[in-house]
């Protein structure tokens, strides 16, 4: 059986895993990331299951019908809205999963949010790098207002971090309930008075056809110049043409973003070294706990395959 690991950046997969118990099985490590679908097909042809770290490199249709070996595809998490699952059905490739800790992107949204409250970023580099002390205020996080689009496993987390600094917490989504919102003690409001009441507002959402570009023009404007946008969920649930433009026209306050519309990002990026942004090179999800998990079962559906017994199945 010939495995393959894709998207293995800086080949730290091998060390959260035993992947010598595998001796059924050849392993590669790919330690670049490939957008090129035929460079894809030259790398993947004789591999018989792949295994694929969230959403770094999309499995699509196309890439599975030109793999005529491919059995198994294995993501991190329970889901992974970048492979065709469809496609892989009608192919007869099992897909599986694993679990997601999900408290390591909740933590990464609030500290975001603290680091631009403080202005610690252009604080620490004043010092750093000019010897200027203190040329910059921050704020207090008590008494300010958190909103929290979509309060799910992770906005939930953060919820709760912002009720702890003694934030009031006011939540709104397409499908949350204000009976929702009461079990978690916070305000339920509509989304014009999120963006309109809030200091903060950080987003917690998949995204999908009814969520693409769900942040844009009006929703900034309404958050305003002293405003600051989250996003540790994905680049596309926010218009980053009415994004960039709220950041140069000093319509809004800042950014603090973990997600890029084309990732890994680079330098060229207008978000990476933009002043009133505060940008994190997709992180959230990647601590050495959450790596561990998701390579040690990521190990454990190629074992469970082979077997013929696959596990944690999402087709």
């Amino acid at each position: 059986m010939k495995i393959t690991i894709l998207d293995d950046y800086f080949s730290r997969a091998s060390a959260y895993a035993d992947w010598n118990r595998a001796d059924f099985a050849t392993i590669e490590f790919v330690d670049r990331h490939i957008a090129d679908e035929d460079a894809l097909v030259d790398l993947l042809i004789h591999s018989d299951a792949i295994g694929v770290m969230r959403e770094r490199t999309p499995i699509t249709r196309s890439l599975i019908n030109r793999l005529p070996n491919l059995k198994l595809i294995v993501t991190s998490g329970k889901q992974n809205a970048s492979i065709d699952l469809a496609a892989a059905q009608a192919r007869g490739i099992r897909v599986c999963g694993t679990q997601s800790p999900g408290h390591s992107t909740a933590e990464l949204a609030f500290l975001l949010i603290m680091l631009l409250c403080r202005r610690a970023i252009p604080l620490i580099n004043g010092l750093r790098q000019k010897g200027v002390w203190q040329p910059d205020m921050g704020q207090d996080l008590r008494g300010k207002t958190l909103g929290i689009m979509g309060l799910g496993r992770i906005g939930s987390q953060v919820a709760a971090m912002g009720k702890v600094f003694g934030m009031r917490v006011i939540a709104w989504s397409q499908n949350l309930t204000p009976a929702d919102c009461d079990q978690q003690g916070v305000d339920y409001v509509s989304k014009a008075e999120l963006f309109r009441s809030a200091n903060f507002v950080s987003i917690h959402m998949r995204l999908s056809e009814r969520t693409s570009n769900i942040v844009g023009k009006d929703e900034l404007g309404a958050l305003g110049a002293h405003g600051y946008l989250i996003n540790t969920s994905r680049a596309g649930l926010v218009d980053q043409v009415a994004l960039l433009n709220a950041l140069n026209s000093n319509a809004l306050g800042g950014l603090g973003t973990d997600v890029f519309t084309v990732e890994p990002a680079t330098q060229r990026d207008p978000l990476v070294a933009h002043p009133r942004v505060l940008a994190t090179p997709h992180i959230g999800y990647c601590t050495k706990e959450t790596f561990e998990v998701f390579y040690s079962e990521m190990l454990e559906c190629f074992e469970a395959f082979h077997a013929g017994r696959p596990i944690r199945v999402l087709t």
